[in-house]
């Protein structure tokens, strides 16, 4: 069993923005993908992360979303704002807006390029959560950005009262179980396939990209394992990997994976924008396979 109390939830879906044919923002379409991703076992939304396209979407639009988004779930779901940049001062301007919008919390991950250094690092995440009234997400996901999280400087950084969780795309296990001993902060796994491993040893629960298509599937990863049938819980995780693995680990980004299930599957999603393209025939016919075959399974 988990003892690290969630503060947004324990399945969240790291939500793709929908766009119409033109490529604009189709808010219509975001309600009714949150509203059927609550409905289908998400107890949190992530907005504008890597899967929402956040590099391409205007401040403006996030904002717009954020507002959408909650309006369309209420208190059913915790809304968690995409605000992270290279740049402190930018961040903190969408930190400010997120709120104003009405989101639950901020997810900020480690500034990309520029790869500072951790001392530089602590106070870029530091001056976000000084700023913000939200509590915060850090989003250590170094394949990406080119900066690690250390897990020392993760320590440190749970003893602001506002930075209260992590979404994990480390893979470091050791560094991670390192920081669940030595702080309170709520651990989400954000690598698909590492749902029920982090779970097992404390996690929160996740930030899934895979859950814009399969939220139950892998609702029910958790909710077999808090019922105490680990063998159950396992085969469900393992049930999972083929599609996992054709969406996060077979040459296309998740959002253009995502998108293409979303579109077979008659729900919101439309174009990706530049410079991203959208999924082959091919690529997204076997993509349907595989959901088609954990859904019957």
């Amino acid at each position: 069993m988990t003892t690290t109390t969630p503060p947004f939830g324990r399945a969240l879906c790291a939500m793709i923005t929908p766009f119409d044919e033109a490529g604009a923002l189709d808010l219509d379409g975001a309600q009714a993908l949150a509203d059927h991703l609550v409905r289908e076992g998400c107890d949190g939304l992530v907005l504008s992360g890597t899967t929402g396209e956040s590099p391409t979407t205007t401040d403006a639009e996030k904002a717009a979303l954020v507002m959408a988004v909650q309006e369309a779930v209420g208190e059913r779901a915790s809304v968690v704002a995409g605000v992270g940049t290279f740049d402190t001062r930018h961040t903190v301007e969408l930190a400010l807006a997120a709120e104003k919008a009405g989101a639950d919390g901020v997810l900020v991950v480690s500034p990309y390029y520029s790869r500072p250094p951790q001392d530089a690092l602590e106070a870029h995440f530091r001056e976000i959560a000084d700023t913000s009234g939200l509590p915060v997400m850090l989003y250590d996901i170094p394949g990406r950005t080119g900066t690690r999280i250390e897990p020392e400087t993760m320590i440190r950084l749970s003893e602001h009262p506002r930075i209260v969780a992590v979404k994990d795309c480390s893979y470091d296990l050791l560094g991670t179980q390192k920081v669940l001993n030595r702080t309170e902060l709520a651990y989400y796994a954000g690598c698909d396939e590492h749902i029920l491993a982090l779970y097992a040893v404390g996690a929160a629960g996740y930030v899934s990209t895979v859950a814009n298509v399969v939220p139950a599937q892998l609702r029910a990863i958790l909710d077999m394992f808090e019922a105490g049938d680990t063998p159950v819980s396992a085969r469900l995780q393992q049930r999972a990997t083929p599609l996992i693995e054709a969406m996060m680990s077979a040459g296309l980004p998740g959002t253009v994976t995502a998108k293409a299930l979303l579109h077979a599957l008659g729900l919101p999603a439309g174009p990706v924008r530049a410079p991203l393209r959208p999924a082959g025939r091919e690529a997204a016919d076997g993509l349907l396979a595989e959901y088609e075959r954990l859904v019957a399974a």
